[in-house]
């Protein structure tokens, strides 16, 4: 039988690409365009939308402090930058 590799070299000499932390973004454009299908599919079949445009207006505004606290989590500085 073989050993078990426990050698955690490789893990931490990893290059990690800083790029990473910002592939959340592309969930902001995937929202904005699903509420921009939601009025178009509302003005053409015209369905009413006072239900729910309080609801996501308060949803975007939370969301909007959520980004704000992820983007500062995003451009900080690494902890084993040399």
């Amino acid at each position: 039988m073989e050993p078990i590799d426990s050698n955690l070299e490789y893990i931490a000499s990893e290059q990690r690409n800083p790029r990473k932390r910002f592939n959340w973004l592309y969930l902001v454009p995937a929202l904005g365009v699903l509420w921009l299908l939601y009025l178009l599919v509302s003005v053409i079949f015209q369905l009413p939308a006072n239900g729910i445009v309080d609801p996501i207006m308060s949803f975007m505004l939370l969301f909007l402090f959520v980004v704000v606290g992820l983007l500062f989590w995003a451009l900080s500085p690494k902890e084993n930058r040399q």
